[in-house]
C-alpha cells in the first residue's frame, strides 16, 4: 500500500521546533512531570483504599454512611435541579428578550457568585433562624408561641439546595447565555415561520440546542455542591464531606476519612461522566454570518417586561443584595472584636497565601500551556489534561491527598536525619504553607491553564517561527514575544485565582499550619461559635475580593456585545 501522507492545512498551528529540530521536549518532560505532581494527591487517596482503618469503615458503613451518600446525592440534585432553572431562565431573558434594565441585570445577575456557600449559609440562618429577625418580629407582630405556628426550616437539606443554589446558579446562567448568543437566527426564523410561538421555540429549538453549555454548567455545579463544607457544617445536613472532616478529627481515623474523601472523588467523577455523556457528539448551532444571524431580542410588552425583571432580580435580591445588607448591617452594628492588629493579621495571612498561590499557579500553567504549543505530542496532551483535573476534586479530598504524601515524607526524613545526624526535626512539611499552596496548586491550576491556553491560542504561529528566525529558542520566545501579548490574559486568571483562593474553606482547615487562620477560616468558626455579627467583617472582604472577577466579566460580557451587528464591508 502506497504511503499516504497528510498535508496541513494553510495557516494551521505547528508546534515550534527549537534550534536542535525537536519540538520543545523539554517542555514536554517537564509538563508531564509537573501534571504527575498535580495528580499525586489522586493517586495518595486511592492508595490508601487498600489499606485496614481498624474497623472504622465497617462501622461507618453501618450507621452513617447511608446518611452521607444519600444527603449528597439529594441535596446535588435539588442544588443542580434549582440552578438550572434560574440560570436557564435568566439567561434565555437577558439573551432573547428586550426589556427595561436588561443590561444591568446582564451583569448583576453574575453577582452572587461573589458570596461563599458558607457566607450566604450563616448569614440566612441568622435571619431566619428561630431567634432570628424575621421569626422574632413575627411572634411580636402576632403573639404567636413556638408551637403556633410553622416556619420554613433553613437548617435543612432543602434549605441548604436553595442557598447554594442561589450562589451557583451564575455558572449555568454564563454558560447558558454564550449558548443562546451563538444560536442561529435562521433556525429560530424556520420555527416562527411554521407557527410555533415564542414560548414553544425557546422549549422545542433553543433549549435543546444549549443543552451541551447547560449540561457543563450544571455539572459544575453538582461537583461544587459535593465539595461544601462550611454550608452544609452550619446548616447541619451531613454530607460526604462532612463525614470526611467528622471522621478524620472527631474520630481520629485518618484511613477511613481518606476512603471517605475516595467515595467522594467517585461522586464527582460520575458527574463528569455524565457531563461529558449529556454534551457527547452536540454542537452549537450558530452561523457564520455573525452578529448579524444571531437571534434578534424580542421586545416585551409592559406586564411581560415586568415579569422578566422581577424574574432576574430576586436571584440577585436573594442571592447577594440582601446577604450584602446583612452583613453591612452587622459590620456596623458589632463588626470583628479582634478589628485592629489582630484582624489584619487574618487578612494578612489570606492576601499572602492568594497573592503567592496566584503567582505560583500562573508560572505553572504559563509553563504547561507554553509546553502544550511547543509539544502537541499525545503523552503532553493527556498529561495537560490531568493537571486541570484538580478543579473538579473537592477541596477536602485535596487535603486529604496532600497530607498523607507529606506525612511520609516528613516520616522517612526523620528517620534519615535520626539515623545520620541525631536528630529528629519533626514536621518539617506536613501543616506547613508550602503543603498549603501545594493544595491550592492542585485545586486552582485549571483556571490559570483554561485563560493562558485561550490567550495563547490568540497568538498566531507566525510570531513563534519570526523570532526563531531570528536565533530565539523557546524561552527567549516567550519572554520577549508572547508575554507582552499575554498579559490580559495573565492579569484575569492572576484575579480568579486570587479570589478562589481568598474563599476558599475545606482544603485551608486541614492543611494550614496550627494557629493560623485566614479570613475565611474566621468566618466559620465565628459561625460555628454563633458569633455571625462579628464574622460579617472578614465575610466582607472575601465578598469585597470576589466583586474585581465579576467586574472582569462583565466588561467582556460587554465587549461581546458592542461588536458590530453586520460584518465590516468585504468581510
Amino acid at each position: 500500500m502506497s504511503e499516504v501522507r497528510v498535508i496541513p492545512e494553510a495557516g494551521a498551528p505547528r508546534p515550534p521546533r527549537g534550534r536542535s529540530g525537536r519540538p520543545g521536549a523539554v517542555w514536554g518532560l517537564g509538563a508531564v512531570a509537573i501534571a504527575a505532581l498535580i495528580l499525586m494527591p489522586v493517586a495518595a487517596v486511592l492508595a490508601r483504599l487498600a489499606l485496614p482503618s481498624g474497623g472504622a469503615w465497617a462501622h461507618l458503613a453501618a450507621t452513617v454512611l447511608p446518611v452521607y451518600v444519600a444527603n449528597s446525592l439529594g441535596l446535588a440534585l435539588g442544588t443542580v435541579t434549582l440552578a438550572v432553572a434560574m440560570g436557564v431562565g435568566a439567561g434565555w431573558l437577558v439573551a432573547a428578550c428586550d426589556f427595561p434594565f436588561r443590561r444591568t441585570l446582564e451583569w448583576a445577575l453574575i453577582l452572587p457568585m461573589t458570596v461563599p456557600g458558607y457566607v450566604i449559609a450563616i448569614v440566612y440562618f441568622d435571619l431566619l433562624g428561630y431567634a432570628g429577625p424575621v421569626q422574632t418580629a413575627l411572634r411580636a407582630a402576632t403573639g404567636w408561641g413556638r408551637d403556633d405556628y410553622r416556619f420554613p426550616a433553613v437548617a435543612s437539606l432543602p434549605g441548604a439546595a436553595v442557598l447554594l443554589a442561589l450562589v451557583l446558579y451564575p455558572y449555568v446562567y454564563l454558560l447558558a447565555r454564550t449558548a443562546f448568543l451563538r444560536q442561529s437566527r435562521h433556525l429560530m426564523e424556520a420555527a416562527r415561520s411554521l407557527g410555533i410561538g415564542p414560548r414553544a421555540a425557546f422549549l422545542r429549538v433553543a433549549l435543546p440546542l444549549a443543552r451541551p453549555a447547560i449540561a457543563a454548567g450544571a455539572g459544575f455545579v453538582a461537583m461544587e455542591t459535593l465539595a461544601d463544607y462550611g454550608a452544609v457544617y452550619h446548616l447541619g445536613v451531613p454530607t460526604l464531606t462532612y463525614g470526611l472532616f467528622r471522621t478524620w478529627f472527631a474520630a481520629g481515623a485518618p484511613v477511613a476519612a481518606a476512603q471517605l474523601a475516595a467515595l467522594l472523588l467517585g461522586f464527582v467523577a460520575f458527574v463528569l461522566v455524565l457531563e461529558r455523556a449529556a454534551r457527547a457528539g452536540r454542537r452549537y448551532a450558530t452561523d457564520p454570518g455573525g452578529r448579524a444571524a444571531v437571534i434578534p431580542r424580542r421586545r416585551l410588552r409592559p406586564l411581560a417586561a415586568a415579569a422578566a425583571i422581577l424574574a432576574c432580580l430576586l436571584p440577585v435580591a436573594f442571592g447577594f443584595l440582601l446577604p450584602l445588607a446583612e452583613l453591612l448591617r452587622h459590620h456596623f452594628a458589632v463588626g470583628d472584636s479582634m478589628w485592629g492588629p489582630r484582624f489584619l493579621a487574618f487578612a494578612r495571612n489570606s492576601l499572602v497565601l492568594a497573592a503567592t498561590a496566584a503567582a505560583l499557579i500562573l508560572a505553572l500553567g504559563l509553563f504547561l500551556a507554553y509546553a502544550r504549543r511547543l509539544d502537541g505530542g499525545r503523552a503532553v496532551q493527556a498529561a495537560i489534561q490531568a493537571a486541570g483535573f484538580g478543579y473538579a476534586i473537592p477541596g477536602a479530598v485535596i487535603a486529604v491527598g496532600v497530607l498523607a504524601p507529606l506525612a511520609w515524607a516528613d516520616r522517612t526524613l526523620n528517620a534519615l536525619l535520626a539515623a545520620t545526624v541525631g536528630v529528629a526535626p519533626g514536621l518539617i512539611l506536613t501543616g506547613t504553607i508550602a503543603a498549603l499552596l501545594f493544595a491550592y496548586t492542585v485545586r486552582f491550576l485549571a483556571i490559570a491553564l483554561s485563560s493562558l491556553e485561550a490567550g495563547l491560542a490568540r497568538i498566531p504561529p507566525s510570531f513563534d517561527e519570526a523570532a526563531r528566525s531570528l536565533g530565539s529558542g523557546p524561552a527567549a520566545t516567550l519572554a520577549r514575544v508572547h508575554l507582552p501579548l499575554l498579559r490580559p490574559s495573565l492579569v484575569a486568571a492572576a484575579i480568579f485565582v486570587f479570589a478562589d483562593v481568598m474563599k476558599e474553606l475545606p482544603a485551608t482547615l486541614i492543611v494550614r499550619p496550627f494557629n493560623f487562620d485566614t479570613l475565611a477560616v474566621r468566618v466559620f468558626r465565628l459561625a460555628a461559635d454563633a458569633r455571625v455579627a462579628e464574622a460579617s467583617t472578614a465575610a466582607l472582604v472575601i465578598v469585597a475580593t470576589g466583586i474585581v472577577p465579576v467586574i472582569l466579566l462583565s466588561r467582556a460580557m460587554n465587549a461581546g456585545a458592542a461588536r458590530p451587528r453586520h460584518p465590516p464591508a468585504g468581510g
